[in-house]
């Protein structure tokens, strides 16, 4: 198995890197501290989606699309709001950078 940095820590060095690069990051809802799920939503001009950090079948981190695909800002922001509800462990990270899910790649996923 893997070792994977705890949650809080992943996402306190996304931020930082995001921010550093003269980006935008927050966090919507905090989560469980060492293993809570991360969504981070993707603004990409006027449209927001999302992607997930999950562990594939190989034991390596992975960035999956999650919720609605098409761009439409108000059904991701229900979406999250939904998993929210479902899994109070969630984090919700928001990112408003150039490229911004290669920084998600680069800081969350373990090799």
């Amino acid at each position: 198995m893997s070792a994977r940095l705890p949650t809080h820590l992943a996402v306190g060095v996304l931020l930082r890197r995001v921010n550093d690069s003269g980006g935008m990051a927050v966090v919507r809802a905090s989560g469980e501290a060492q293993s809570g799920a991360v969504l981070v939503l993707l603004c990409e001009g006027r449209s927001l989606r999302a992607v997930e950090r999950m562990r594939g079948i190989d034991d390596r981190d992975v960035l999956v699309a999650a919720g609605p695909g098409d761009g439409d800002s108000a059904a991701v922001e229900d979406y999250w709001r939904l998993r929210r509800r479902r899994d109070p462990d969630l984090w919700v990270i928001e990112l408003d950078v150039p490229d911004a899910e290669r920084f998600v790649a680069e800081t969350m996923l373990v090799d």
